[in-house]
């Protein structure tokens, strides 16, 4: 069975959108954790437009299964990720303009100095993933830079108007899978999946883990975090 990391940056919008206290996705975490979730995962952006720097440091005294950080490929990111040693790092793109994450790391032009990022971090003992399109050039280029897994952006597909985008986006997410996995990586889905999208992936099981944040988090306002959680991980045990 694939694993569920829960994503818990929504959280830290709602309180961040009145500059209070709460809701507070430390608590959010634990809560997560008690549900069954098998990782809790939080994205430190440059901005500090949701998690900030104390919410990172507080939950790695505390998340008991597997603390990940998404983060930017820069000197500031890589600093606090060797300071706070979270159990895996994340690397992503970036930007200030977007909303959220908006599409996967792009290695073509870039893989001498994210080659150089993930060295460090892995000589650190933090395993390094790379959020990635289901491109195999990109997967190819991420294994030759030596990451330990990748994280499938399924984006575009959860975002697909129509019946035939939709099965080409997830046909890309079936090679791209199985490609990583012939090549050993460890692989990682995530972005935009849902309740419903989840089941699409019946049967794919080269997929280790999904990561899963605004869904659930959406959710847990009506029915709970601890119920939002364990009805995700029902639907995922059942593929």
């Amino acid at each position: 069975m694939a694993g569920l990391a829960v994503n818990v940056d929504h959280v830290a919008t709602l309180r961040e959108a009145r500059k209070s206290s709460y809701p507070d996705p430390v608590a959010a975490a634990m809560l997560a954790e008690m549900a069954g979730a098998g990782g809790i995962v939080v994205h430190l952006r440059e901005d500090r437009r949701h998690i900030q720097d104390r919410d990172l440091r507080i939950l790695r005294n505390i998340v008991q299964t597997k603390l990940i950080l998404e983060m930017a490929c820069t000197n500031e990111m890589v600093g606090i990720a060797l300071d706070v040693q979270p159990d895996l790092v994340t690397l992503v793109p970036e930007t200030q303009e977007e909303v959220t994450t908006e599409g996967g790391l792009e290695l073509m032009s870039r893989d001498n100095t994210i080659a150089e990022i993930v060295g460090t971090l892995q000589d650190s003992g933090i395993p390094v993933s790379i959020f990635i399109d289901p491109s195999p050039e990109q997967i190819k280029v991420a294994h030759q830079i030596n990451v330990t897994m990748v994280e499938i952006h399924t984006g575009i597909f959860c975002d697909a108007e129509g019946a035939a985008k939709r099965e080409r986006a997830f046909s890309d997410i079936v090679d791209a899978a199985k490609f990583a996995r012939k090549l050993n990586l460890g692989v990682n889905a995530g972005h935009g999946l849902c309740y419903n999208t989840i089941k699409t992936f019946k049967g794919l099981h080269e997929i280790d883990e999904f990561s899963i944040g605004h869904s659930i988090v959406s959710r847990a306002v009506m029915v709970g975090m601890e119920k939002a959680v364990k009805e995700m991980l029902a639907l995922i045990k059942d593929l």
